[in-house]
């Protein structure tokens, strides 16, 4: 499997594992992550400008969730964990702020902080499954597809109608290649209520990677307008040349 998929994988498993807003988790009060990856940039920048001010003058626990997920979806994921490093240090033991932390952390490239993180946070005995999930996300990023799907089983046995899980282990097996593998998984997601565009969006990808590109197309004209479509088609057929499987799908279709 070349670079270039894994990284588009992993931008996948990011964008719904790491930025994704999270369900209620089991306990009341709880601040999810939102999620601003699909706004345009001037939007985000705008985010980043309101949610950096909400900040600054009253920097409690939901504004420094929010204005770090804001920081992210720019690319300062610098600056998301000074803010999230000033939460977790006024806010002890709180979950909210450990996943944000983590996947700030995990953002950033400091992959083994955000494990500590998480660590800290999960209770063995009753485990939280976004914990697991972003655990996972983490693993994956470091090349652990086995021990990220591991994670993602055993949050589907804690939430097993959550469609984020399922989107996560098809991105995993996505990056070891296992396509098959990867589109069951993505499949039981899309038809779960709670499924987001992103997970189909995934779909599609994962189905046009396997030479199916009249349904890949069909997949993507449910979510995007025309040229976005076309753009998307012409990625895929990128990813597969570099690949060497564009002659092989051609000569044979």
């Amino acid at each position: 499997m070349s670079n270039r998929i894994k990284l588009l994988a992993l931008a996948g498993v990011a964008a719904i594992a790491l930025n994704a807003c999270a369900s209620p988790r089991g306990h009341s009060g709880g601040t999810a992550t939102p999620d601003f990856s699909s706004m345009s940039n001037e939007a985000k920048h705008a985010a980043v400008q309101d949610l950096g001010a909400k900040f600054q003058q009253n920097p409690n626990k939901q504004s420094a969730i929010y204005f770090a997920a804001a920081l992210r979806a720019i690319g300062q994921t610098g600056q998301a964990v000074s803010v999230l490093e000033q939460a977790q240090l006024k806010y002890k033991n709180d979950q909210d702020v450990a996943l944000a932390y983590a996947k700030a952390l995990a953002e950033d490239g400091k992959f083994n902080r955000a494990i500590n993180v998480l660590d800290a946070s999960i209770r063995l005995e009753r485990p939280d499954w976004n914990a697991l999930s972003v655990k996972g996300a983490v693993f994956d990023q470091m090349g652990q597809n086995a021990e990220a799907r591991a994670l993602y089983n055993q949050a589907l046995v804690i939430a097993p109608n959550e469609p984020s899980l399922y989107a996560n282990l098809g991105l995993s097996y996505a990056m070891s290649n296992q396509l098959d593998q990867a589109e069951k998984a993505l499949r039981r997601a899309v038809s779960m209520p709670k499924a987001t565009r992103k997970i189909r969006l995934n779909l599609a990808l994962i189905v046009g990677l396997q030479g199916r590109f009249d349904e890949a197309r069909s997949l993507y004209a449910r979510e995007l307008p025309a040229a976005d479509v076309e753009a998307n088609m012409a990625y895929i057929r990128a990813l597969l040349t570099q690949q060497n499987k564009w002659d092989r799908i051609k000569s044979s279709s």
